[in-house]
């Protein structure tokens, strides 16, 4: 059997690792709220970015749009340029034609 000496000081070691165990266990709660802060605060900053991106986006979708529209007017543009050369070059041909002989 024990002695009570055997008992008192197995009661004191256990004591003392009771008394480490909760400073670990102190140390490992405020780790872990410095850890959740720390996901929290990078949630924030990831729905930031995703925040940029999206308004990247419709800038860039709102910029294709008006590229689309001003290729079209330039083509339109070219169309009746091209169509007016076409007007000046018969005239010119026709002038040509009817000019006398010299």
């Amino acid at each position: 059997m024990a002695s009570l000496e055997d008992l008192e000081a197995r009661v004191v070691s256990l004591e003392q690792q009771v008394a480490h165990i909760r400073q670990d266990a102190a140390a490992a709660r405020v780790l872990a709220g410095a850890a959740d802060r720390d996901v929290s605060e990078f949630r924030q900053t990831l729905n930031g970015h995703i925040s940029v991106l999206n308004a990247v986006r419709e800038t860039q979708l709102e910029q294709g749009q008006r590229l689309e529209n001003l290729e079209r007017k330039v083509d339109e543009g070219f169309t009746k340029v091209n169509l007016g050369m076409n007007q000046i070059t018969v005239l010119l041909q026709s002038a040509i034609d009817q000019r006398p002989a010299d």
